[in-house]
């Protein structure tokens, strides 16, 4: 997730904020102004968001100060300016006790805000940081826009104010919420990581002008749909101002992938995740102690599996022993981006020339992948794939509206490679999915199970029409053996043996049998009359959301794989392209783009692109002029959803 929340409660986490966040994550000196320290440590000043600053007598993009922070978030939640409302009053013959009323903004709160920290992908950063001025002023500016925007939806869909015996009656804030944001643009480790820090105030107005607090549990529970939605934005507009696409990267096998811009090296991504490698060891470490505790009778004390709930926690653990202190002396943006460059050049092992020119490759990729991928949103088909994945990926088969809308944001994304789309599509493939595949199964006893925000769904389907699930490790069948097996029990584990040395047995993801379940569903969906006679729209559906089947003339022949191409055939690929295409970890970062090879594949691709598009025609034409019929068998394998290749891109492991 690019998007994370943390409470901010008024005391000693307050002060932490205070002391370090709203400096660039630096050590304030002690007496030193927040405006002084601000500038000593390279950040710019934090700045007010939201459609509440002006009940509260502030203006978007005003300057914060230390007095109105200490205000809002350190003094549970009184007005910005209560000194100065407090001095009026009392010159004006009020009592201290009324004085003191009238600065606050309702109740006392111990839980003042909420601290939503907005970063875009590795990939984008990357630009931000290596690229030209140009460039760094379109990201941030997007990365503003989209953060904006995420806030905006908070506003509308997320955001209730409880009130009434114990908080059951909930109402939107109709004058919108405040939001204090702080930019800093690097990471502990000290490699390149624009990000914000945008502090949420929990005091909302309702209607009657009364002031009550933001229930922060649903915040929380909005927090994936608010990350699928900035990740959106900001890779929309990013694409569409320079130029550039995005594409699907795998970062653990069977989890699900991320969204890159499409030509940024692989070895530049892991030369930013110094701290994930640092993570992933104490992890495993972490795990080897999970699974082989024992109590004082020598018995486990927990299960010998780490399940996807302990892996979470231990991953919090590994994060929390691995982070690395405060950085030292401050630096301008202009000197950490040159600092940036120079050790990327030095230490990630990506060539010198492609990280001086990331942006011209990024955007020969993008004109690649453009010309070879449609972007085809088909809500019908949408639906399906959404509902699959979110009733797979939810034990029990039980989910919210909320999941539905996450994993519409995401489907879109994968779709649309870095296009923009329509406002209120995503919300049109939440409805379609409701409506069609998903029934509810609410019994509400409050107020609260009646919002449709918390009605419960689950799929329509049986589970013995999706894919069957894995065994358990603990309940093998004693019946079957794998063809490996030779029936003798496992060799225990040698005493002393590192933990890198031993398999730690782990709960299967269930990432990949949601994207079959769904493919299963999509099949038999294709068959009915919802969408018969519309079989390019599933092939065109299944090539934008896999994007890693070629668009070429012929289907590849292994047998002749090493031949040579016919002479006259410039259109097509040359076959040791493809094959570096197959093994490669992207798209395009296996070829070599020298300006020949990119008008070649350049004049490829759209060679590709036409032929699609007429036998799109060829197929509208056909459902036309002849009646709907059942698929035959051969069509059945036609439009079989494809298998994912070896060259899966990078997954979410940020």
């Amino acid at each position: 997730m690019t998007v994370d929340i943390r409470v901010v409660r008024a005391g000693q986490m307050y002060r932490y904020y205070l002391r370090e966040t709203v400096v660039g994550d630096g050590r304030r000196p002690a007496r030193t102004p927040l405006r002084a320290a601000q500038e000593q440590a390279g950040v710019p000043v934090g700045r007010w968001m939201g459609r509440g600053l002006a009940v509260l007598g502030l203006a978007p993009d005003e300057e914060v100060t230390e007095v109105q922070l200490r205000n809002l978030f350190g003094e549970r939640g009184r007005h910005p300016y209560a000194d100065r409302i407090e001095a009026d009053r009392l010159a004006q013959g009020a009592s201290p006790t009324e004085a003191y009323r009238a600065g606050a903004l309702g109740r006392r709160v111990t839980v003042t805000g909420v601290d939503f920290v907005f970063r875009p992908q590795p990939s984008i950063y990357l630009l931000w940081a290596f690229g030209d001025e140009e460039t760094r002023l379109v990201i941030e500016a997007a990365h503003e826009r989209a953060i904006v925007r995420v806030l905006e939806w908070i506003e509308d869909e997320v955001a209730v104010i409880r009130y009434g015996t114990d908080g059951n009656y909930r109402v939107r804030p109709p004058g919108g919420l405040v939001a204090a944001r702080f930019r800093h643009y690097e990471a502990r480790s000290g490699r390149p990581l624009l990000h914000d820090h945008v502090l949420l105030s929990v005091k909302g107005q309702r209607l009657d002008g009364k002031w009550g607090s933001i229930h922060t549990t649903a915040l929380h529970e909005n927090t994936v749909a608010a990350s699928a939605l900035y990740n959106e934005l900001v890779a929309a507009e990013v694409c569409e101002e320079l130029g550039l696409a995005t594409e699907p990267r795998t970062v653990t096998p069977g989890r699900r992938p991320v969204m890159e811009i499409a030509g940024v090296p692989h070895g530049l991504i892991r030369w930013t995740a110094q701290r994930s490698d640092q993570i992933a060891t104490c992890l495993s470490e972490l795990e080897h102690e999970y699974v082989t505790a024992v109590d004082d009778d020598g018995e486990p004390k927990y299960l010998p599996v780490v399940s996807e709930r302990a892996r979470a926690k231990l991953n919090q653990i590994a994060a929390r022993k691995t982070r690395p202190p405060k950085k030292g002396k401050a630096r301008s943006l202009a000197q950490l981006r040159a600092d940036w460059k120079a050790s990327a050049i030095r230490t990630s092992g990506v060539p010198a020339d492609v990280i001086t020119s990331l942006l011209e490759y990024a955007r020969a990729a993008a004109a690649a992948i453009r010309a070879r991928v449609a972007a085809v949103v088909d809500i019908a088909l949408a639906a399906v794939d959404v509902t699959a994945t979110v009733f797979v990926m939810n034990n029990g088969g039980r989910f919210h509206r909320r999941h539905l809308l996450a994993e519409a944001r995401r489907h879109l994304a994968l779709v649309l490679r870095g296009r923009r789309r329509d406002p209120g599509l995503d919300d049109q493939i939440v409805a379609t999915a409701i409506t069609a595949h998903c029934l509810d199964i609410s019994e509400p006893t409050t107020v609260r199970g009646l919002e449709a925000a918390y009605r419960l769904y689950t799929a329509r389907w049986a589970l013995s029409d999706l894919p069957a699930r894995r065994r358990s490790p603990a309940a093998p069948d004693p019946e079957r053996r794998s063809p490996t097996d030779s029936g003798e029990p496992p060799a225990p584990r040698p005493p002393g043996q590192d933990a890198g040395e031993w398999e730690i047995p782990r709960i299967p993801l269930q990432y990949d049998r949601a994207v079959l379940a769904g493919a299963v569903v999509r099949e038999q969906l294709r068959t009915t009359t919802v969408v018969r006679g519309r079989a390019y729209d599933v092939v065109a559906h299944q090539q934008a959301a896999m994007p890693e089947q070629l668009l070429t003339s012929e289907p590849a022949d292994a047998e002749h794989d090493d031949q040579e191409q016919k002479p006259g055939r410039r259109e097509a690929l040359d076959l040791t392209a493809l094959r570096a295409l197959r093994d490669s970890r992207t798209d395009v970062e296996a070829l070599d783009l020298t300006a020949e090879r990119l008008r070649h594949l350049q004049d490829a691709f759209a060679a590709a692109a036409d032929r699609a598009h007429t036998t799109m025609g060829r197929y509208t034409r056909r459902d036309d002029a002849e009646p709907p019929h059942p698929a035959h068998g051969d069509d059945q394998q036609a439009h079989r959803p494809q298998e994912p290749g070896p060259h899966r891109g990078r997954e979410t492991g940020h």
